[in-house]
């Protein structure tokens, strides 16, 4: 089975940890990249240093409240670059307003998930994102 390579955008690093166990616990193999601000993204996926020598994410779980570059831009610059567009952006986010969301998808974003307060709902919402964007639907180069 090939592992899959995830690329999570967050600043809060309750959420990192909460996020690395959900996967861990998972079925499907992964490798979790974490960066956590929205500079040290952009030059994770344009592979500037000090990440040149980095894989392509196969999915990028984004925040859209980071510091020094916002999630939104993260998301407009993934989405306008030949070279990335097609990997999934999954926004998830703490926002549960409106114009969030449509502003996520009309920036091309993927899915947008709320995160969920209670610790297990985090933990289930993460293992269904796994299942479904990983063992369900079927990714550019994965076959």
């Amino acid at each position: 089975m090939k592992s899959i390579n995830i690329l999570l955008i967050e600043d809060n690093p309750g959420d990192v940890e909460l996020t690395r166990e959900a996967l861990s616990s998972g079925k499907i193999r992964n490798h979790l990249e974490v960066v956590s601000d929205g500079e040290q993204a952009l030059d994770y996926l344009r592979k500037q240093p000090p990440y040149t020598d980095v894989s392509t994410p196969d999915i990028i779980l984004l925040d859209l409240n980071l510091p020094k570059v916002d999630g939104r831009e993260v998301l407009q610059a993934v989405k306008s670059d030949l070279n990335l567009r097609q990997i999934p952006v999954i926004i998830l986010s703490s926002s549960e307003a409106a114009s969030d969301i449509q502003q996520s998808y009309d920036l091309h974003a993927n899915c947008f998930i709320s995160k969920p307060v209670q610790l297990d709902r985090f933990l289930d919402i993460v293992q269904m994102i796994e299942c479904f964007w990983i063992d369900i639907v079927k990714l550019p180069g994965k076959g």
